[in-house]
């Protein structure tokens, strides 16, 4: 079982830079890869990024690619979402998820609550 915990969402202006952290509980976090979605209002929830166990590899959404980077510290049993320039469509509920074994978009086990983020032009 894995608990998850999302924080740093805001409101932003466009161009601004935000980072989403999203703490896990467990000791085995580290076995865990790790991924962030994101849900705008009257659309379907969306892949950003993902980054496997060791944080050796990531995989990113095209819209994403170049302005987002996806970390984790297994140290600290946390994974992060570093978001630059960022535009009003990125404006979304954003979501930590965790799946066993490798990479990947699909077949998340657990899910955090969501941090809203809010970008203004």
């Amino acid at each position: 079982q894995v608990q998850l915990v999302e924080s740093g969402g805001g409101l932003v202006q466009a161009g601004g830079s935000l980072r989403l952290s999203c703490a896990a509980s467990g000791r085995t976090f580290s076995s865990y890869a790790m991924g962030w979605f994101r849900q705008a209002p009257g659309k379907e929830r969306e892949f950003v990024a993902a980054i496997s166990w060791s944080g050796g590899s990531t995989y990113y959404a095209d819209s994403v690619k170049g302005r987002f980077t996806i970390s984790r510290d297994n140290a600290k049993n946390t994974v992060y979402l570093q978001m630059n320039s960022l535009k009003p469509e990125d404006t979304a509920v954003y979501y930590c998820a965790a799946r066993k074994g490798g990479l990947g978009s699909l077949g998340y086990d657990y899910w955090g609550q969501g941090t809203q983020v809010t970008v203004s032009s």
